[in-house]
């Protein structure tokens, strides 16, 4: 089996601020090398958004574990030498803040590629280098409003608010960036050519929740195009989870404990295994079903008889019998309770407090008979700075100190400019 990670050998020297840092770290999960330049005062993310572990935000700890920080002022212009000298022997450079940052101090892609002509560069942005909000300011959860992700709540005094909901943007925009990144690296390697990979954690918000948006779509042509399924008679259902509000036979139903489980016998095999399984045969021989996508939608008195049955046992005895059964029945968990289910605890194996400052989870990708790397605690404001130095451009320490002394590296001033 390969002991290499998969994508060892691959620098990115990522400019980033906040969230769309996040672009690079499913690639330092699978062992590229993530350089991160800092201006002096560093990213602000190390203060944003709870939970504050020890004073530093569970975000930047797990968004930024497993890079190195060096300190650059791109506004020096010697910093902006140390830049291009650190881009000429990267794979990617990342560009992680409103488009064009990079390419207003000279560092862009146009300039870059002068001097390394396969280089990937990735820019990724709230609303992307074009359209009318491109240099409208965002945070995360403007790219779910703006894809129509979220519906604002009314509370009893009137006021709106924002309900709880998975955030989708700026954990899509990230992943789609990444497998940009890892495709426009592929074919460097290949051809020697060099990208520009633009992506927008709104667009990309838009693409995950692409069913309902293509659905409201497709309704726009005649009935006698567009229908329903067989099983409802053709009606056209609302897109999405919405049109599983009426579902029977594809329904949340409480257990004898007090937890839920999700029923999803829509197809007649499943649904006829389940009726012999509960001992009840005539609820089969009454609503059979069709063959396919059958929810039995509105059968109110199906419904009562289902709730009664799923009532006699426990949540995770309903689980044991979907296996023995097979019958499609699954878990409903909750961000705070998932970490106390068996399949969790089976895939996912936290990485310690110790390690990386808060327990966080691996990256998702195996590698059957392959450990992936473990990675280090996200780094403090320059804590590589003299490391990458030496590393990547052969500096001495007379050099970085006469570089500090003249005000680049962040100057003397700067904090957190140790070497690890």
């Amino acid at each position: 089996m390969p002991t290499t990670p998969p994508l060892a050998g691959i620098r990115v020297l990522e400019a980033s601020a906040l969230g769309p840092a996040a672009v690079t770290m499913p690639l330092v999960d699978l062992g590229a090398e993530v350089i991160k330049v800092e201006p002096p005062a560093g990213d602000y993310i190390r203060e944003m958004t709870w939970p504050i572990v020890e004073g530093v935000s569970l975000m930047h700890l797990h968004i930024n574990r497993g890079k190195r920080s060096i300190t650059l002022d791109l506004r020096n212009d010697g910093d902006v030498g140390i830049f291009r000298q650190l881009a000429a022997r990267s794979d990617v450079v990342v560009e992680a803040m409103r488009p064009g940052g990079l390419a207003r101090r000279g560092v862009g892609y146009e300039q870059l590629r002068e001097h390394n002509p396969g280089l990937v560069f990735c820019t990724i942005s709230g609303y992307g280098m074009t359209g009318p909000y491109r240099d409208l300011p965002s945070h995360g959860i403007a790219y779910d409003t703006w894809a129509g992700i979220v519906t604002p709540q009314v509370d009893e005094e009137g006021f709106t608010y924002l309900p709880e909901h998975a955030s989708m943007g700026i954990h899509a925009g990230p992943l789609f960036g990444a497998l940009g990144i890892v495709a426009a690296v592929l074919r460097a390697k290949t051809t020697g050519e060099g990208s520009f990979v633009e992506i927008a954690q709104s667009d990309a918000a838009a693409a995950m929740d692409w069913y309902r948006s293509e659905t409201w779509r497709a309704y726009e042509r005649p009935e006698a195009e567009v229908t329903g399924n067989k099983a409802d008679g053709f009606e056209r259902r609302a897109p999405g989870t919405a049109g599983m509000v009426e579902g029977v036979r594809y329904q949340v139903y409480e257990a004898q404990d007090g937890r839920f489980v999700l029923f999803m016998a829509s197809e007649q095999a499943f649904w006829r295994n389940f009726c012999e399984a509960v001992g009840r045969p005539e609820l089969f021989e009454r609503w059979p079903g069709s063959r396919f996508a059958d929810h039995a939608r509105g059968n109110t008195e199906l419904r009562r008889e289902l709730r009664d049955i799923f009532r006699t046992r426990t949540a995770a005895a309903w689980i044991e019998f979907g296996v023995d059964a097979n019958v499609p029945i699954g878990p409903v968990n909750s961000p705070r309770t998932i970490a106390d289910d068996p399949q969790f605890q089976d895939r996912f194996r936290w990485i310690p407090r110790e390690r990386l400052g808060a327990d966080q989870l691996p990256s998702p990708l195996k590698f059957v008979g392959e450990e992936l790397p473990a990675p280090s605690m996200a780094p403090t404001v320059g804590q590589h700075t003299d490391d990458v130095l030496r590393d990547l451009l052969g500096w001495d320490d007379a050099r970085i100190a006469e570089a500090r002394s003249s005000g680049g590296l962040g100057g003397p001033a700067a904090t957190g400019q140790t070497s690890s």
